[in-house]
């Protein structure tokens, strides 16, 4: 094949991943990754890991709806018996912490834990399989994301650098929150693990973590000056305390 006269995008390198790519340039696709062996790598690497993560969360996405739950839905407004109706499948509620991790003022109530939780995990399962669009704002503008998110939410918002725990900032999003908006960064580790930090109005205050389990999906919520904040990931909890502290004690000292 001879190369494209028309150069081949980023973007049309992840729709070709993505099999959205048209199929009259499919052919010049091909041949400029024939003809340019880096970019041939990241195009496989980015393969490997869309491969990865729908083999860990597509299975979520087939699991039917109890039929308990269909009948709660007919008779409470949606948005409560979202609530409801997922908090009731987090099946581990316990505190959590360490040395130096003391609760104060009022502990956060089960249902503003639950609800808040369940936001959190609902945004990770969402956006942590996307391939091309996990962000609205890439890492490489940290700066900038900061600087956004912290003007439409409302408080100061960091990025932390979690390089320590293998990971690098993929970027962040702007969502809807239980009451405002809610700041979403998400983390990537070498091996495509991802992890992702929401935060977000919130009416207690606690700064011991509280762990939840959901299915293969973890978090750990605490709160502090107005704003709870959930760090998801995986089901390995020893690995998601040693994220949610990194991001803790980070959080601290730039607010400090």
């Amino acid at each position: 094949m001879t190369d494209p006269k028309i150069p081949v995008t980023e973007d049309e390198l992840h729709a070709y991943v993505d099999n959205e790519l048209p199929a009259e340039r499919r052919g010049d696709v091909e041949a400029w990754l024939a003809a340019r062996p880096e970019d041939a790598a990241r195009v496989q690497s980015w393969r490997a890991m869309a491969e990865m993560l729908h083999a860990r969360y597509d299975s979520v996405l087939d699991e039917p709806v109890p039929k308990r739950l269909e009948l709660e839905q007919l008779s409470r407004p949606p948005r409560r018996w979202i609530y409801g109706a997922v908090a009731a499948a987090l099946v581990a509620f316990v505190a959590g912490g360490g040395a130096g991790w003391i609760a104060h003022g009022a502990a956060a109530t089960p249902s503003v834990f639950q609800s808040f939780t369940v936001e959190a995990l609902d945004a990770h399962r969402l956006y942590v399989v996307e391939v091309r669009h996990p962000v609205e704002v890439p890492g490489a503008e940290r700066a900038h994301l900061q600087q956004w998110l912290t003007r439409r939410c409302g408080w100061t918002v960091y990025a932390p650098e979690l390089d320590s725990a293998g990971l690098k900032l993929v970027g962040g999003r702007l969502l809807p929150g239980p009451a405002g908006p809610a700041s979403f960064l998400m983390y990537e580790g070498p091996s495509g693990e991802r992890f992702t930090v929401y935060s977000a109005k919130v009416t207690v205050e606690t700064t011991q973590m509280r762990y939840a389990a959901q299915g293969r999906d973890s978090a750990m919520f605490w709160a502090e000056k107005g704003v709870g904040f959930v760090v998801s990931g995986s089901g390995d909890r020893d690995r998601l305390t040693q994220i949610a502290k990194l991001v803790y004690d980070l959080s601290e000292k730039l607010g400090g």
